[in-house]
């Protein structure tokens, strides 16, 4: 009876969280919150189920808060500039040159962790650039969303999500993973560059014509009096030093981000009031990730206390054929990316794999390793194309293309280097064959 609940919550949350009937926030809260109730559970004891999952977010909630606030404030000071105009010099008027460049631009812009504001920062400057030579925009839509979803970060969405369902430090799911998307961004540089020398050819542009290149990327009047040249090596040791903190353990993640946007804000806006203008400025970002997480406290508190994923995971176990329990996280990482275009992130990352991973561990594998599998495509490298994530329309907006166009030629691109990193990933241990 609870499993058959438990399915009933997570597909009544799915569809109204993919059909738009509810905001993820509320789905996430009232959904389960009512399924326990209509399962015959006191409201006292379901609050207590919901006090718990709330305690157990609370550490992934901080340092996705801070990590918005910190790369927001650095981003406002200018710490990228130099080296986005470096690229911008470095593109001239070759394509496979402006191809290659644009991954490191949109790579370097990503360390918000935000796909959106990637490519809100990443992609106009880019556009008169494609449009000037006559370059496929379909291919910039590609490479920008290489850089974005192949760039998986301690601090993006899904990691954030998977970390709190786990209630393990993001980075302990992360660390293991860095030479797999190593060798992920590795093969998406040589797809920008093979884009590059196809749009060349297609062009006939073997030259090495430079005129009309923008020599650096230009700034309002407002973004001007923001910046602080001066404090760009500061600024770029300062988040060297978090980043390191953070990957190395020296810091609990939350702590790391915490120390290092107090730092950020007084070294760069010693005034006050320019202090909270520059956290008022980031606050909505941040807020509604948190609230979203909260919520995601909810739903995982709730499922665990009335022992509902447990019983939708021995559901599952029983229909798992014998032997093949093993192969669920390659068969995970290498469907991942395709499986974007059906799921958003919070159902997925909040609402199946919770079960699935149960399973798994019920099987006798390690719960981490699904997460880990499922991280190298599912609402990561698959996010731009998929229809269930806003920043993926923002991009072919940005690009002026059709949103099935767009699918159509980056989906082979994206899925590849999934693929490639699912297989690297079982070759070194970090998730079994």
């Amino acid at each position: 009876m609870l499993a058959l609940l438990g399915f009933c919550i997570l597909l009544v949350l799915i569809t109204a969280i993919m059909t738009d009937r509810m905001s993820p926030l509320i789905a996430l809260i009232l959904v389960p919150f009512a399924g326990a109730l209509i399962g015959g559970f006191p409201p006292a004891t379901v609050s207590k189920f919901v006090l718990d999952g709330l305690r157990s977010i609370i550490p992934a909630a901080g340092m996705f808060v801070f990590a918005i606030l910190f790369f927001g404030i650095m981003s406002d000071a200018g710490m990228l500039d130099p080296i986005i105009n470096r690229i911008f010099r470095l593109m001239g008027a070759r394509p496979s040159r402006i191809t290659m460049c644009t991954l490191l631009l949109v790579l370097i812009i990503h360390l918000d962790g935000s796909g959106a504001v990637t490519f809100m920062l990443a992609v106009p400057p880019l556009v008169p650039l494609y449009d000037r030579l006559g370059m496929d925009k379909r291919i910039l839509a590609c490479v920008a969303a290489m850089g974005a979803g192949v760039n998986v970060l301690p601090w993006v969405g899904p990691m954030i999500r998977s970390s709190a369902v786990l209630q393990i430090p993001a980075t302990t799911i992360f660390n293991p993973l860095i030479p797999v998307q190593m060798a992920g961004l590795s093969l998406a540089l040589l797809f920008a560059y093979l884009l590059g020398k196809k749009e060349e050819k297609r062009l006939g542009l073997t030259g090495a014509a430079e005129a009309g290149v923008p020599q650096q990327k230009e700034f309002t009047e407002a973004a001007l009096a923001l910046r602080r040249p001066r404090m760009f090596w500061p600024n770029i040791c300062l988040a060297v030093l978090v980043i390191t903190a953070m990957i190395m353990n020296w810091l609990d993640a939350s702590v790391a981000f915490m120390l290092g946007t107090g730092i950020a804000l007084l070294t760069n806006y010693p005034d006050v009031k320019m202090q909270k203008a520059r956290v008022d400025a980031h606050a909505k970002t941040a807020l509604m990730m948190a609230s979203i997480l909260m919520g995601a406290g909810v739903l995982v508190g709730i499922m665990k206390g009335t022992g509902m994923v447990k019983a939708m995971a021995m559901a599952l176990v029983s229909v798992v054929p014998a032997g093949m329990e093993q192969h669920i996280p390659f068969v995970l990482g290498i469907i991942g990316t395709p499986l974007t275009i059906f799921f958003d992130p919070d159902s997925f990352y909040l609402g199946v794999l919770p079960v699935l991973s149960e399973a798994y561990q019920m099987m006798g594998g390690n719960p981490v390793q699904i997460y880990q599998a499922a991280l190298l495509g599912a609402n990561t490298v698959g996010f731009p194309i998929s229809p269930m994530t806003p920043a993926t329309f923002l991009l072919v907006g940005l690009c002026g293309i059709e949103l099935g166009a767009h699918q159509r030629f980056s989906l082979p691109f994206l899925w590849a280097c999934s693929i490639l990193m699912t297989i690297i990933a079982a070759l070194l241990g970090v998730i079994p064959w």
